[in-house]
């Protein structure tokens, strides 16, 4: 993607279309610009889940997304300029900056933004209960 001119972009134009993002925004993600800075950071690094697709495009700068493979155990994603990614819903994970601490994304939705975060352990959801079904299935 062309994270240089993403408004006027037609791949990323393409993508909203053919998935339903229809509300977007933008978050920057460096000390001087996030309000609650530290909070934010210590929060974004806790392991959760969502119950809807969290979709992120890194607009400028990196970070690393972590999320749990079938044995539970941590698979780190480096994500930088241009790149998107669609964590699932139900699928536990965290985020981090990298050593530049700076990021600029752009967080898509599917409908009304849910920003609603669930910490580990959050097994009891639907959500959580059929990516797992999702999992089971795809390991036969």
């Amino acid at each position: 993607l062309d994270a240089d001119n993403y408004e006027t972009d037609p791949c990323l134009k393409e993508i909203r279309e053919a998935e339903n993002y229809s509300w977007m925004d933008i978050i920057t993600i460096e000390k001087d610009k996030l309000p609650n800075y530290e909070e934010k950071i210590k929060t974004f690094y806790e392991e959760h889940l969502h119950l809807d697709d969290e979709i992120r495009y890194i607009l400028d700068g990196s970070g690393y997304f972590d999320v749990r493979d079938k044995d539970d155990k941590w698979i780190r994603i480096f994500m930088e300029k241009g790149d998107m990614i669609t964590l699932p819903a139900g699928i536990y994970h965290r985020f981090t900056l990298d050593e530049n601490n700076y990021v600029k994304a752009m967080r898509l939705f599917v409908g009304e933004p849910v920003w609603t975060a669930y910490n580990r352990p959050a097994d009891h959801f639907p959500a959580r209960k059929q990516y797992m079904k999702f999992l089971d299935e795809e390991a036969q």
